[in-house]
């Protein structure tokens, strides 16, 4: 197991009122080069997982296990190796890149902390490469995040997830805030990094429909609580629980005759 996660509780703050728990209990495993999904409705816990696996906020229980090292009590080069090697794509694509800073200087900043290219020009180098990876032409490397369209900053935010050569890549929602048809577009590229790099992907989303396409294994959460877990197979083919048959329910159907059919297969099941 290339990631554990083991008994995760999460409290918050929320004075004058009591505080709320928003994790509870929550276990679950990422094997190397698997794409696991984590999904559930706003307010369940999902980016708060994310933030506890990413060192950004630790838990008051539970284990977080990468490659042998403890998470919550990692420092020096231990967090380092650990921050090199699980990179993290955030929903709002233009949020999470600096708006002074060029698309070299954005992809190439992890390679400059983490020492991974001796000098500038093995950095442009680097740089052009990763950008012709994601399908972006290296010319436009000395432009800033406003002069692309939301899918390209994506796509750049995904190049600099990957230029410090990644084991796992934690992607929180990142097609919630494009268009339907770019969001196709993410997705496939996602696929295609994890084929070429053997990269293993927690991909968290509401959205079954994308989750479905991408995810092996998936992972549901209810209130902060895994009330599922399961292959994909299973999770879409037999759900146990009610909820994961209404999470279900609500997605999408093109066809109201499949619709139809699939509503009352789930009816039959509860």
């Amino acid at each position: 197991m290339l990631l554990s996660v083991d008994g995760l509780c999460k409290t918050y703050a929320s004075f004058p009122n009591p505080p709320v728990q928003v994790l509870h209990d929550v276990s679950f495993g990422l094997d190397a080069g698997q794409a696991l999904g984590l999904v559930g409705e706003s307010g369940s816990g999902k980016s708060t997982i994310a933030k506890c696996l990413m060192a950004l906020t630790r838990p008051e229980q539970g284990s977080i296990t990468y490659d042998g090292t403890d998470v919550v009590r990692a420092r020096g080069a231990d967090l380092l190796r650990f921050r090199r090697d699980v990179q993290m794509v955030f929903q709002d694509p233009y949020g999470s890149l600096n708006p002074r800073m060029t698309v070299e200087e954005l992809v190439g900043e992890g390679l400059l902390v983490h020492r991974l290219e001796p000098t500038p020009a093995a950095r442009r180098d680097r740089v052009a490469e990763i950008l012709r990876t994601v399908g972006l032409n290296p010319d436009d490397r000395g432009r800033y995040p406003r002069s692309f369209s939301g899918g390209q900053r994506q796509r750049i935010a995904i190049a600099r997830a990957l230029a410090v050569q990644p084991r796992i890549l934690v992607c929180d929602e990142p097609v919630a805030a494009l268009d339907v048809s770019v969001q196709a577009q993410v997705i496939n590229l996602l696929q295609d990094m994890q084929r070429q790099f053997g990269l293993a992907i927690l991909f968290i989303a509401h959205d079954l429909a994308v989750v479905r396409h991408l995810c092996e294994r998936i992972v549901v959460l209810h209130k902060g609580r895994v009330v599922e877990q399961g292959t994909r197979a299973e999770i879409f083919g037999s759900p146990r629980e009610a909820y994961t048959r209404a999470l279900l329910d609500a997605v999408p159907v093109p066809d109201p005759a499949v619709g139809r059919a699939r509503r009352r297969q789930l009816q039959h099941q509860s």
